[in-house]
């Protein structure tokens, strides 16, 4: 794991420039560095070392020296992708995954990219052909960000890295701003930063002679069909035993996060006397704490659980470290719970499994579970379930009046992903600058219509694994990791896993109103019922109650009242969110933290 950046094209002091990138970025990668520069590239590399950790640095050439690759991620079978590359004739001086890299692309090119199991983002510069490839995983764990600066090319794995390029205008894109307030997370293309880009998911660039070509080469689509229960059980059981088994793969110790839920759990049986670690909150919050939960395990199995107490003013206090390493706004607090528990482990061990992508692979939301419970309203037609909806509306202390309401509407109206903080309506009424506003909905209609033959509750699916997945959970997870120097390591998301997953009918996702069906069978030969049926929390962060508390309630209502607040939204709105929501009148947590969130950012990156 690591961090890489680097620019295209001659520079004046580009020495500097790429020193400057370079230590911007470096806590992803404190082991060592590598930079190579010539008239036409300069690459830099900032290592945390896993596997071969005396000849796997970089940037790193093949034999005549005509391609150079930097690497962030780990590919878990390199090993038998070393002997295949062998056997048809080429020449390796390391024992490192990098490697397997170059030589893989000299001898498939952009087809390498499906034979990969792993995490990554890569580059390689061809200096016969003056061009530079890039990909980026198939699911999104690991970044790549891109710009395009006064005719130079310029790359980084966190956003920071290329704002320290000389003649950008850092600007707020406020088009990312609009959706921010809905998705809780950055998911335009373009970031929160004006003219810097994200690669997204299963995507490869090309660079070559001025322009920038963009390709997708993976789409993570759910093709469900019929499996006999007891197959579908052995086939799960038998890829994650894999999937588990190629995550082992390091030349130093892993650990693993652990709440008290089951995905983690599940994983934490696989680490063989391994270390554990998690967090919660204390004093009279001390019911948002997963702790004893998550130390429950140790009775079954040989762990070592480390485990830490996050108290309030630990937590304010970190908010705009946490801001400044995420790159851009983010509503999700649990990303603080996650730097506390990434710090934690960081000084115990180098790697961790981590359990994300379980719950948008085999169904594990509760939201997944509305579908069921609205079809007593199939028989009505559709214009009679507006009608519904809309009367609903109309009566916002009704009982029942939210159930109405999403009853009434057509998911690819209602369902934009797992968070959906503020309507198009409310952003209007909040922002001031409200004109040609895109709304959420609008930004998922080509999704939806490629998902038109799957049921209600995959199409949700289906738009989580596109969005969330990596837009909310992998960027917390990725930051939050690297922040502290930590590689982080998801099991779920292995391809081989999702070739599985993608299959599963929905009756082994829900079932009988119970979420992941099959994987709680499966879960539940290694693990007790009180695991694998516990109610999921992860980490959860009690902010809204000490958003009621002093002196959180006074920090929060100066920042709404701040220049940079008067300047994007309408005070006047702010201030009731915060009003009623202290009052109790009404839960704004989500609403108030999301707006909190981008004041803090802004300060960090344009104050």
């Amino acid at each position: 794991m690591c961090g890489i950046c680097g620019f295209v094209g001659d520079k004046e002091e580009k020495k500097t420039i790429l020193s400057e990138m370079m230590s911007a970025i470096r806590h992803r990668g404190p082991d060592n560095e590598g930079i190579y520069q010539d008239e036409e590239i300069s690459f830099g590399f900032c290592r945390l070392s896993i596997i071969d950790m005396k000849t796997g640095n970089q940037p790193m050439f093949n034999e005549d020296r005509t391609k150079c690759l930097i690497f962030n991620g780990e590919i878990y079978n390199y090993r038998e992708l070393r002997e295949e590359l062998q056997e048809k004739g080429h020449v390796f001086s390391t024992g490192s995954d990098s490697e397997v890299l170059l030589h893989g692309y000299e001898e498939y090119g952009e087809d390498l990219l499906l034979k990969l199991r792993g995490m990554f983002a890569f580059v390689i510069w061809d200096s016969r052909k003056k061009r530079l490839f890039a990909a980026r995983d198939f699911f999104g764990i690991k970044p790549f960000y891109y710009s395009v600066v006064d005719g130079h090319f310029v790359f980084a794995s966190e956003i920071k890295s290329i704002l320290c390029f000389p003649g950008g205008k850092k600007e707020v894109n406020e088009k990312a701003m609009e959706l921010y307030l809905a998705f809780q997370y950055s998911v335009l293309e373009e970031t929160f930063f004006k003219g810097i880009y994200r690669l997204n998911p299963g995507h490869f660039l090309v660079y070559e002679n001025g322009k920038t070509k963009i390709q997708r080469y993976f789409v993570p689509n759910l093709e469900p069909e019929e499996m006999d229960d007891a197959e579908a059980e052995a086939k799960l059981e038998k890829v994650l035993k894999e999937s588990i088994k190629r995550h082992h793969v390091s030349d130093v110790e892993v650990g693993g996060f652990l709440s008290g839920g089951i995905d983690s759990n599940y994983l934490a049986t696989g680490l063989e006397k391994g270390k554990t670690f998690t967090v919660g909150f204390g004093g009279e919050d001390n019911w948002y704490s997963e702790i004893s939960h998550a130390e429950e395990l140790k009775k079954s199995y040989p762990l070592k659980c480390y485990s830490k107490i996050i108290r309030k003013d630990d937590f304010w206090h970190a908010v705009p470290q946490v801001a400044y390493y995420l790159d851009e706004p983010s509503g999700d607090a649990s990303a603080i719970a996650l730097y506390f528990v990434a710090r934690e482990a960081s000084r115990h061990v180098k790697v961790v499994w981590s359990g994300e992508g379980a719950d948008e692979f085999f169904g594990g939301y509760n939201i997944y579970r509305e579908p069921d419970a609205l079809k007593w309203m199939d028989w009505i037609p559709t214009g009679g379930r507006r009608k519904i909806a809309s009367l609903a509306e109309k009566m916002p202390d009704m009982k029942g009046r939210d159930y109405l309401v999403r009853a009434g509407i057509p998911v690819e109206e209602r369902y934009i992903g797992n968070a959906h903080i503020f309507s198009t309506k409310e952003i209007r009424e909040l922002l001031k600058h409200n004109k040609d506003i895109l709304s959420a909905d609008k930004l998922l209609e080509d999704q939806y219509e490629d998902t038109i033959d799957l049921e209600t509750m995959e199409r949700m699916q289906q738009i989580d694994i596109n969005n969330w997945l990596p837009g909310d959970i992998l960027q917390k997870a990725d930051r939050m990791s690297m922040a502290n120097s930590l590689e982080l390591r998801v099991p779920y998301l292995d391809y081989d896993v999702f070739e599985f997953a993608r299959k599963l009918p929905l009756r082994d996702k829900i079932r009988k109103g119970q979420t992941k069906y099959l994987f709680r069978k499966v879960a539940g030969q290694k693990l007790p019922d009180e695991i694998t049926k516990r109610k999921k929390l992860g980490f959860p962060v009690p902010i809204r109650i000490w958003i009621r508390e002093e002196p959180w309630r006074s920090k929060i209502r100066d920042a709404f009242t701040s220049e940079t607040a008067i300047r994007f939204f309408i005070e006047k709105f702010l201030l009731e969110l915060l009003e009623d929501h202290v009052k109790g009148k009404k839960d704004n947590s989500r609403k108030i933290w999301i707006v909190y969130m981008f004041l803090v950012w802004h300060h960090v990156y344009f104050s």
